[in-house]
């Protein structure tokens, strides 16, 4: 029997519902766990133990009295570190804001509450999103392998999910960092359509790249948290007034009259043998399940790829203007030299770029007017042992030709794990799809799930 700590987010949430269980036990039950073991997987920056068994017990209370629960209704749950939780510290992974305290929730922490969540606490990130842990701060440790990458900036929301320190967690992307935790940590991550998901009371990293989505243990238990989370938001300039499918109800539509795209060419440029393997694989395995496969030719990346660190640094530096460069002795050596570029950058390099991002919409556009979907790396290697680290920040080119791209364009991607590599490292794919395409992402990565090598057993050292 799975152990309590394991199951489906989705699975506690009807077991709760159920009165099989009480939110104040499985909340106690994962506090427990935090306190065992993170410790050594550094996965939280702080933790709110009395708020979380406090929240359980009214949680319980209410259910008691007949009120009907939310879909998270008593779930234990944790959001990264540059969201705001009104009344709490919000580090952004640095020391300049470690004493910032926000008075509002962010609108994502505001919807896990009103859908019943229990906030379990904080999650560590790289500084300011970017792509190193602040010198100062400890970096979480992978729970398959503790001399692996954890992927950025996401990180503790990586490792806390896949380790069942939470059943669920929210992280953000702005040139991966959704989906490359995710990968090295064999979860589910959820990069949704720009503008689904509301950013207010985010921190920014780069405010025309940034995107908030749920990192989870299955396609499902995705899916449940995706449904709270996406909506209109008038807070936010960028939010979408758009219809919201029953995204969990459309997982079981199957695969028949979709076509996938892959483009051989550009999966194994420069990417590791297993991972091109794993692209492959999918496909032939998601063909047996019903849809089709395409090759295609995916428009070229190359200037955003090679131009990211510019847009975000430009942005960056516009979002760090209290702070940097005055406080520049709080911030570590990475985070201030992208900072630094952003304000050295030209005022021609940045609107080149957001031209090069206008041709490539129009040139995804295209391919997605010939296939569904598209499956693609979710990033050219297997999680790399942290002393061969150098140059593969979320900054390095090689690192972000799979991702980047996608937060330019702002395109949906769900990342899904896929097996193991022959020394036991995660290996994953993702799905990107059109503008507000997530349910049929969702329901390709479910049908993976359904047909593929199995959900990944969960890390041996941490069972």
């Amino acid at each position: 029997m799975t152990a309590i700590h394991y199951q489906d987010l989705v699975t506690v949430a009807d077991s709760i519902r159920s009165g099989q269980v009480t939110s104040e036990a499985i909340t106690a039950a994962l506090l427990e766990r935090i306190r065992a073991l993170d410790g050594e997987l550094r996965a939280y920056v702080r933790v709110f133990d009395e708020e979380a068994m406090q929240r359980a017990r009214a949680l319980d209370a209410e259910q008691a009295a007949g009120r009907p629960p939310g879909l998270l209704h008593g779930v234990p749950v944790a959001v990264k570190d540059l969201l705001a939780y009104g009344g709490h510290p919000t580090t952004v992974g640095g020391k300049v804001r470690e004493r910032w305290q926000p008075a509002e929730d962010a609108t994502v922490v505001r919807r896990l509450k009103a859908a019943g969540a229990v906030i379990l606490g904080k999650l560590k990130l790289t500084e300011g999103a970017f792509a190193e842990h602040h010198p100062d701060v400890p970096a979480p440790r992978n729970p398959w392998d503790p001399e692996a990458w954890t992927g950025v900036s996401s990180s503790g929301s990586g490792v806390a999910t896949a380790a069942g320190l939470c059943f669920g967690s929210l992280g953000t992307d702005t040139g991966g960092s959704i989906r490359f935790p995710s990968a090295a940590c064999a979860v589910v991550g959820i990069k949704p359509t720009y503008g689904l998901v509301s950013r207010v009371g985010a921190f920014p990293l780069a405010e025309s790249l940034d995107h908030i989505g749920p990192m989870t243990r299955s396609v499902r238990d995705g899916a449940r948290l995706l449904q709270v989370l996406a909506g209109y938001d008038p807070e936010d300039p960028n939010s979408l007034d758009v219809p919201i499918p029953d995204y969990e109800a459309e997982l079981t539509a199957g695969l028949a009259g979709l076509t996938l795209g892959v483009d051989p060419a550009w999966s194994s440029a420069g990417v590791a043998l297993d991972v091109s393997r794993t692209v492959a694989d999918a496909a032939e395995i998601l063909a047996g399940a019903g849809a089709r496969i395409r090759e295609i030719r995916m428009p070229d990346a190359r200037a955003l790829i090679d131009g990211w660190a510019v847009t975000c640094g430009v942005e960056a530096a516009l979002a760090h203007a209290d702070t940097f460069p005055s406080q520049r002795d709080q911030y570590g050596p990475v985070l201030a030299a992208l900072l630094d570029l952003g304000l050295r950058s030209r005022a021609t390099e940045y609107a080149e770029l957001e031209r090069e991002r206008e041709r490539y919409r129009a040139a995804l556009h295209r391919i997605f007017t010939e296939v569904d979907a598209v499956l693609l790396p979710a990033m050219p290697f297997a999680p790399p042992p942290l002393r061969d680290l150098d140059g593969l920040g979320e900054s390095g080119a090689a690192a972000i030709t799979f991702t980047a791209p996608f937060d330019y364009s702002g395109s949906p991607s769900v990342t899904v794990p896929a097996g193991f590599t022959s020394e036991g490292q995660p290996l994953a794919f993702q799905v990107i799809g059109p503008a507000l395409s997530e349910a049929r992402l969702l329901r390709i990565a479910h049908q993976y799930e359904l047909e593929g090598p199995g959900s990944p057993p969960h890390p041996p050292a941490y069972p």
